[in-house]
């Protein structure tokens, strides 16, 4: 359980974006899902996020069943990573994508994102749906991370009763 610098973060951000176009070059036409566990605070990897992250597969496989092309998964010190390829068009994928973050026990806890040709993520409000809530209270969570609203220790008390809950 080590944590890892904002230097090796951002590195490994780089990293899953290269690994993001390698995808989409090897599946042309295809769409990709690139799934990431949210984990707050400076530790990526650790009992919490392989919880997480394996609800995150599940949710994936049910979701898009025999239209999976490809799925693979990276266990990294900078956190889980999980690459879905389907035939699946972007904008249902999308939608698909959403209702799991939204409705799945631990779906807050993901970060399910489908990667335009351009490599660039869609975003949540161009298909109808609402800025994702902070786990602590009803604002936007990016309100509440850029001000830090909440300490670490809150918002990971909350991830391990969502966990316990699961």
């Amino acid at each position: 359980m080590a944590a890892v610098t904002l230097d090796r973060l951002l590195q490994s951000r780089e990293e899953r974006h290269l690994h993001q176009m390698s995808l989409l070059q090897l599946y042309p036409g295809k769409t990709l899902v690139s799934m990431t566990v949210i984990m707050p605070g400076p530790v990526k990897r650790d009992s919490r996020s392989l919880t997480v992250a394996r609800a995150g597969e599940e949710a994936l496989k049910e979701a898009f069943r025999e239209r999976i092309l490809r799925m693979e998964a990276r266990d990294l010190e900078t956190g889980y990573e999980c690459y879905l390829v389907t035939d699946v068009p972007r904008g249902d994928a999308k939608r698909i994508c959403c209702g799991i973050e939204d409705t799945a026990p631990l779906g807050r806890l993901f970060d399910l994102d489908v990667i335009g040709e351009d490599g660039v993520p869609l975003s949540r409000s161009g298909f109808g749906f609402p800025p994702r809530k902070c786990l602590l209270c009803d604002r936007e969570a990016r309100y509440c991370m850029r001000n830090h609203t909440h300490t670490l220790e809150e918002l990971l008390a909350r991830i391990d009763k969502m966990i316990a809950d699961y």
